[in-house]
């Protein structure tokens, strides 16, 4: 007995269009925007013209699945996989505007070089030569005709044969003869089932995280508010970045903006503060994780799906109360108070640019400790400085860098056995021994990388402890990075370059200040010799070269800060590789002062 359940048909690309066009072929809610580049829009249609085989679509008739519109589909066809293909048919061949994945409705123009057969996406150097066809929706517009599109060529391009012309025109007109293989979903299929081959047809290409599975199970369900939750998601992420997006919002989606979630995420419009910008998958792991006590998302597509973990079986209960309790995490994420906080406990540890923001998940795990302790009602003060410091240690050890969700679902089930405080006072005393500050960070501080999570660590540490930049006497570090000041070397670059040291050696994050670029460019190419020498000069009451700092106290103090080795200002300056390991070891204790002082 078979236990086929599709059965496979082939459909001229013209049908597959005229059922776009009367809404015969429908998108549901599981469905991502349209995230093709233009350009391989136009691949999709060479690869027509050529004659080339393009994929399978795969549909399904189902009356209960909800529309992105928010309709019953109503027995049409539901597009489960091809979405991508058929819509950059519908936006290059009929001319229909697209939505991107920033939520902008967008015109694809392709256009046509008759002569050559060739495609381009339109630009406008294409628009105004006459040897293309700037839009390919002019030529298969209904009213479109061949002859007077052969005609208007010809006479725009003297040199063109119009046989020539003719051909290609009629060769690419016939593209939409061609036939894609429509795969059919049996009717029977239940939703659950449908999400499951979407799942594996798309795992089998761009590969699809557990967030992209959670988020579909999320899309389509509807008994229990998944529709509406999943638009929360996306809409709080894209208001965190685009906070003029509300207004479309409200005029274009009335549903969403008559539901609870829009007035909880209103506070958006008036926030340009980019230090967390989070994405749904950030959205998910925190909202999961802190609301259910687990860190991997495979669990959260069991659970939504009704998953006894017990007993193995499925039940509905299960499934509605675990769309209440993701929901209620969700609500939890977007609350302005809870965001402003974490926001502000990463700035107040000195991470106050998202350039010095580097592990994602290390952000991620910190919310999840911040919503834990205020679940459990641990006093503000406690809760932020606990969460400072959780946040340096797993940024300083690389905790959520190579198996997040692991490391998440170790912590947070830590965390619920043996209380958060408790937890998180025998990690970090585990994790940063006094031998890690002497012993191993220096070390670790061997790297040319200016991202290094280390090097970040250092700038965020000059930030809280109120360091001046490098041999300034008034300019902060802070203010330095507001400015998005850029790094400088203690050893000029070119000097070093012209004793032969490649990229690697020369970059040294133990070479690098943050400094005003007056004084970097002061000190130019100069030896550390010479210009260490002109400094000792300056604070003896001779000509300010470098900045304006005129004491001998007030530049030691400075060189401190900056973790350079005072000795150089009284002449001994030492071999670039015993600088580096000197400043390694004071870069380190520096680290080490501002984290004993979160």
């Amino acid at each position: 007995m078979s236990t086929q359940r599709y059965s496979v048909t082939p459909h001229p690309i013209e049908t597959l269009l005229t059922w776009v066009k009367s809404g015969e072929i429908a998108i549901p809610e599981i469905q991502r925007p349209f995230v093709w580049e233009a350009t391989k829009v136009r691949n999709l249609l060479d690869s027509l013209y050529q004659g080339y085989p393009v994929g399978y679509l795969i549909a399904w008739r189902n009356p209960t699945v909800r529309l992105k519109d928010g309709t019953p589909s109503a027995g049409k066809r539901i597009l489960i996989d091809g979405q991508q293909r058929v819509t950059a048919l519908m936006a290059a061949l009929l001319g229909r505007e697209v939505l991107t994945r920033d939520y902008e409705t967008l015109r694809i123009r392709i256009a046509f070089h008759p002569l050559e057969e060739r495609f381009q996406v339109a630009n406008p150097a294409i628009r105004s030569d006459v040897a293309w066809i700037d839009d390919l929706a002019e030529v298969f517009a209904p009213s479109a005709s061949v002859l007077k599109l052969v005609r208007d060529y010809c006479e725009k391009n003297a040199e063109a044969s119009q046989d020539v012309v003719f051909a290609s025109i009629e060769k690419l007109r016939k593209i939409v003869n061609n036939h894609v293989g429509l795969i059919e979903l049996a009717e029977d299929l239940d939703i659950e089932t449908v999400t499951e081959i979407f799942i594996r047809v798309n795992s089998a290409g761009a590969e699809l995280s557990q967030a992209d599975f959670a988020m579909s199970k999320i899309a389509v369900n509807e008994k229990y508010g998944g529709n509406l939750l999943r638009k929360a998601i996306d809409y709080f992420c894209h208001l965190a970045v685009a906070p003029e997006f509300l207004a479309r919002i409200e005029k274009n989606d009335e549903a969403f903006a008559s539901s609870e979630f829009l007035p909880k995420m209103r506070w958006l419009k008036d926030v340009n503060d980019d230090i967390y910008d989070p994405t749904y998958t950030d959205m998910l792991r925190v909202a999961f994780t802190s609301e259910f006590g687990r860190g991997k998302l495979q669990d959260l597509v069991a659970l939504l799906s009704g998953r006894n973990f017990e007993t193995k079986q499925f039940e509905e209960t299960i499934a509605e109360q675990s769309f209440a309790r993701l929901k209620k995490g969700i609500l939890a994420f977007i609350n302005e108070t809870h965001f402003d906080r974490i926001t502000m406990i990463l700035r107040s540890a000195g991470f106050v640019t998202s350039d010095l923001i580097s592990g994602r998940n290390a952000v991620n795990f910190a919310y999840v400790l911040y919503l834990r302790g205020r679940a459990e009602g641990v006093r503000a003060a406690d809760l932020e400085r606990l969460v400072r410091r959780w946040y340096a240690m797993s940024v300083l050890r690389g905790r959520y860098t190579g198996s997040p969700e692991t490391a998440f679902d170790f912590d947070i089930r830590q965390v619920e056995a043996r209380g958060l405080e408790a937890y998180a006072d025998v990690v970090i005393e585990n994790e940063l021994p006094e031998s890690y500050w002497t012993g191993m960070l220096p070390q670790l501080m061997d790297t040319s990388s200016s991202n290094s999570p280390y090097f970040l660590c250092y700038q965020a540490a000059q930030v809280k402890l109120g360091d001046k930049g490098f041999l300034s006497r008034d300019i902060t570090v802070l203010d330095l990075l507001m400015n998005r000041s850029d790094v400088h070397h203690v050893y000029p670059k070119k000097h070093l370059k012209a004793q032969g040291l490649s990229r690697g050696r020369y970059n040294q994050i133990g070479n690098f200040v943050l400094a005003q670029s007056e004084i970097n460019i002061a000190i130019g190419d100069r030896a550390p010799a010479k210009y260490f020498k002109e400094l000792a000069e300056q604070v003896s009451g001779g000509k300010k070269k470098y900045g304006g700092i005129s004491s001998e106290r007030e530049l030691r103090a400075n060189l401190r800060a900056n973790c350079i080795p005072e000795s150089m200002l009284d002449g001994e300056i030492p071999d670039y590789d015993d600088f580096l390991e000197e400043r390694r070891k004071l870069m380190a204790l520096r680290i080490k002062a501002w984290f004993e002082a979160l």
